[in-house]
């Protein structure tokens, strides 16, 4: 679910702005799914704009605070969240740890990257949420190390069924800056697209596995 609906617009705004959502209905994407898509978002980009990077980072400490409290740790994805989740740390003045997809395969195997007790609450800091599956996989990792998850924190979510159905069945909240929805909204209203591909942008969001451009 969105925080906020202001939030939301303001955060699609700005990904627009920098291109880190770019939006190409009749020049669509291929993901490494194979998917075909009029989306694609890549909020890393957000890193290299101070102000946008300030906002990103203070909206979701605030946010994490508002609906949290104060957790003993936030926790990154790796590795598109290790750089924002690393800000929102050091901006709530908290440790930060990241997550590898999987266990290094050489010296001390971790799959969790720095110091973490056990017991300790621990909110997860995400940049995007697709299908759900990877963030979920840094989820189960850090319950492996016997830690409290409070919630997950993302800037921008697709807000697919499968996603929300995923997140269900883990017991995990997720609350995110913006979501597809209000991304639409805001590109309508100020131009960056026509209603003609608002409407070929939702039935993507609808049946993203089958759709096709043409």
């Amino acid at each position: 679910m969105i925080f906020n609906k202001d939030i939301a617009k303001k955060t699609a705004e700005l990904l627009l702005q920098i291109n880190a959502i770019k939006l190409q209905p009749k020049d669509p994407f291929t993901w490494a799914s194979g998917w075909k898509s009029p989306i694609y978002c890549d909020n890393r980009i957000v890193l290299s704009y101070p102000q946008i990077r300030n906002y990103v980072r203070e909206t979701l400490a605030k946010q994490i605070e508002e609906k949290y409290g104060k957790p003993d740790v936030i926790a990154g994805v790796a590795t598109g969240a290790i750089g924002i989740g690393a800000l929102v740390a050091e901006y709530l003045n908290l440790p930060f740890v990241y997550v590898r997809p999987e266990a290094k395969k050489h010296g001390r195997q971790n799959q969790v990257e720095g110091y973490i007790e056990k017991g300790q609450s621990v909110v997860v800091v995400e940049d995007l949420i697709s299908t759900g599956k990877s963030s979920l996989n840094a989820v189960e990792a850090l319950k492996a190390a016997e830690v409290n998850i409070k919630g997950m924190v993302a800037i921008f979510s697709y807000g697919f069924d499968v996603a929300e159905q995923n997140f269900s069945k883990a017991d995990i909240e997720l609350n995110t800056l913006g979501n597809y929805e209000n991304l639409l909204e805001q590109a309508l209203d100020t131009k960056y697209i026509t209603q003609e591909e608002q409407d070929i942008l939702a039935r993507w969001n609808a049946n993203p596995s089958e759709w096709n451009a043409n």
